[in-house]
């Protein structure tokens, strides 16, 4: 029998997906957002100045804070244990927006931080904690609640409106209180990748600003790009990253099975307007190929030794809340007639002792629903090559600002 917990969980996560196709189809163009999207009377202001606002904030015990000790499995079955430590005297910032999570029935959620929104913090966030002080502003983001009703008809650009204004709000306090001239990461998935998007190209794409844009890691979502090309699309002045020193541009990935690519009825990997293509930048070789990924799994993500990726997970074996299987998989970026997407391969080996697949489908009564990819990790597969990127490109801007 499925548990309630799993289906609140996969619900959760399909509306991730759903969400992306809502901002991404009808989110306005700058300077044209139709009065009919703006609330009669528009709920106040969240005040960013408070504590309570934000996630994560440096200097504090907070969301940021959960522990991501990761037990690290070798093919023959070896393990180690790989201690995290953040660094309070990052050079630069990660601001992070993050995905839909959030429960609450109303169209748009409250700004009580409740456990769905401290898990993706920790699952997507903290581990940049190494290499970036980090934000991460609770914002009043589209529910579940308002994705199932978008699904019956229901209408949503109140909501979307609402979302986007408290991350400018948010953006805006913290460059004004909090930045003091410091370089940043942007960081989002799915919703929170969405929202950056717009952030970007109304407020930081050709603006001065734009000169303290470490890079925009826009995951899970689909970035427009003419083909062959790194720049143009959805943005005008901001390129595709294709080097760890390579600074203000953009990493953007979604992520598919190789063995399963897009089908033609997938929202991910696609854009509409003729020569354009969704943006597909590799972490782990951002000048292209194919490369193992540094992944970082929550353990509940891989299954016990030597069994298949709907097994039951083996308490016995992992006693961490991450785990690394070096070698395990590899990404590829892969631009065909069916999109442009990171083909990720896993390279099980059924004679060693290491589980020989993952999980990270999306399974709706016992079958995957190929639409979704691995929009569930697209962040996890490559998390640890996303925090090294983060690194090389903050001591390139660090370099370039004492020029």
């Amino acid at each position: 029998m499925i548990s309630r917990r799993f289906l609140a969980g996969m619900t959760a996560l399909l509306c991730c997906a759903m969400t992306t196709v809502a901002f991404a189809q009808s989110t306005p163009p700058v300077g044209a957002t139709p009065q009919s999207e703006v609330p009669k009377e528009p709920p106040a202001k969240n005040d960013y100045g408070r504590a309570e606002s934000w996630l994560c904030r440096p200097g504090r015990t907070d969301a940021c804070s959960a522990d991501q000790t990761t037990t690290v499995v070798q093919s023959d079955g070896k393990t180690t244990r790989e201690d995290f430590v953040a660094d309070a005297q990052a050079p630069v910032d990660c601001f992070y927006v993050y995905p839909t999570v959030s429960q609450d029935p109303t169209p748009n959620s409250d700004m009580i931080a409740g456990p769905e929104e401290r898990s993706v913090i920790s699952a997507q966030l903290a581990r940049f904690g190494s290499q970036c002080r980090v934000y991460a502003p609770l914002y009043r983001q589209l529910t579940l609640n308002a994705v199932r009703a978008m699904t019956t008809g229901g209408s949503s650009a109140a909501s979307r409106v609402l979302a986007y204004q408290d991350v400018l709000d948010a953006w805006t306090h913290y460059m004004e209180n909090d930045n003091g001239g410091r370089g940043v990461v942007l960081i989002g998935h799915s919703q929170g990748s969405a929202v950056l998007m717009q952030l970007i190209r109304e407020k930081i794409d050709g603006k001065p600003i734009q000169k303290q844009i470490v890079s925009a890691l826009l995951l899970g979502f689909n970035v427009a790009v003419p083909k062959g090309k790194d720049v143009g699309g959805a943005f005008q002045n901001l390129p595709l990253c294709r080097s760890a020193q390579q600074t203000g541009c953009v990493i953007s990935y979604v992520s598919f099975r190789a063995t399963a690519p897009p089908p033609t009825d997938s929202i991910f990997g696609r854009v509409p307007g003729d020569g354009l293509v969704a943006a597909c930048v590799n972490p782990a070789a951002l000048a292209g190929g194919k490369s193992e990924l540094h992944a970082y799994l929550p353990a509940g993500r891989v299954p016990g030794p030597g069994s298949s990726s709907d097994a039951p997970a083996q308490a016995s074996e992992i006693k961490t809340p991450f785990v690394s299987l070096p070698g395990l998989l590899s990404g590829e970026c892969v631009s065909d007639d069916k999109g442009s997407y990171l083909a990720i391969t896993v390279n099980g080996n059924p004679a060693d002792p290491r589980p020989d697949d993952i999980r990270g489908d999306v399974v709706m009564n016992g079958q995957v629903v190929p639409q979704w990819g691995l929009h569930l990790i697209d962040v996890n597969l490559a998390i640890g090559d996303l925090v090294e990127v983060v690194k090389g490109q903050s001591a390139a801007y660090r370099a370039a600002a004492t020029r």
